[in-house]
């Protein structure tokens, strides 16, 4: 772990202090994994670098890749309607929601709550609206299943087999819905009221993967990869380079991402472009509610991943972690 020590103190320091009950921290380059060690422990489990955690919304990331590669195929643009796939969808709205504004956050589709009683599918087709679609941006969950749908009305295939595959080409054979994988318990979620046996079952595209770091770290390597020539990437470099490119930059951005947050969206990454805390902003990624971070630096050359499983975290600020990790190169 040579060079990357701050990184790997901040970890410790964290789960000492008690801000964080377990992590697990790891840094790969386009080579491979340089860096992974564990802290920590939950209901007295004492964390292993290959343990499996809720990811939550890095599965924002995996259902976009799927998206992206069903682009390629010539079976979506960014510019399809979600009503393609629901005809039902948007009855009352004088708007239409396309493939790029479930993918950017600004479809103003109503937000559940994480685990809605009425289910993910009647909560996407609930009538109304919170804004016009493309005129603002509000962080959604609930637009992935759309994602999803569109995938699923177009391929044949479910998001989650098409991620399987393309995953466990990169040797990433974790990522799962299933539960029975025992992934650490997210020590307040049930606290926080939400019940994670019924949020499991929702099989959300938009929260409801777990995983290793290994796992998320494989899929940072490929991605360093993609330009560089090298057979069998995920997707092509002008398509992650289209998934890069920000769409809210100009539109008024609401709770619980502001402006001031110094970030914008793409097509399902979260660009860090203008994060006022980083060293390094040449950045893309995604977090999850329970605290886990999936973060890649193309121009360092580096990708990190922190699991982790609280939710309420007071005093853990992730540009720490960010700019630790980059120093470290």
């Amino acid at each position: 772990m040579t060079g990357y020590g701050a990184a790997f103190d901040w970890a410790r320091r964290h789960v000492e202090a008690g801000s964080l009950p377990s992590a697990v921290l790891g840094i790969a380059t386009a080579d491979g994994v340089v860096a992974l060690d564990a802290f920590g422990a939950t209901n007295r489990r004492t964390a292993q670098v290959e343990d499996p955690y809720w990811l939550f919304s890095i599965t924002k990331v995996l259902t976009g890749l799927t998206a992206a590669r069903a682009i390629e195929r010539g079976l979506l643009t960014t510019e399809t309607p979600l009503s393609a796939a629901l005809p039902a969808f948007g009855a009352g709205r004088d708007d239409v929601v396309r493939l790029r504004h479930l993918a950017s956050h600004t479809s103003g589709i109503r937000e559940p709550t994480l685990d809605p009683a009425e289910g993910l599918r009647a909560a996407l087709l609930a009538p109304g609206r919170d804004f016009a679609a493309g005129t603002a941006s509000r962080y959604s969950t609930v637009a992935f299943d759309g994602i999803a749908e569109l995938v699923r009305h177009t391929t044949g295939r479910t998001w989650d087999a098409d991620v399987t595959e393309w995953a466990a080409a990169l040797g990433a054979t974790g990522l799962t819905l299933d539960p029975a994988v025992e992934p650490h318990t997210v020590v307040d979620a049930e606290r926080l009221g939400l019940d994670m046996r019924g949020f499991a079952s929702h099989r959300n595209p938009g929260a409801g993967m777990i995983g290793t770091a290994g796992d998320l770290l494989a899929l940072g390597s490929a991605l360093l990869r993609i330009g560089r020539g090298e057979p069998g990437g995920i997707v092509q470099p002008s398509t992650l380079a289209m998934m890069r490119r920000p769409l809210t930059t100009d539109l008024p951005r609401l709770e619980p991402y502001p402006v001031e947050r110094g970030q914008d969206w793409g097509f399902t990454w979260n660009l860090r472009t203008r994060a006022p805390g980083l060293i390094d902003r040449d950045v893309f990624g995604h977090g999850g509610w329970a605290g886990t971070e999936f973060w890649v630096h193309p121009s360092v050359g580096l990708a990190y991943v922190l699991l982790t499983n609280q939710a309420e975290r007071p005093g853990v600020y992730q540009d720490e972690l960010d700019n630790a990790v980059v120093s470290g190169v």
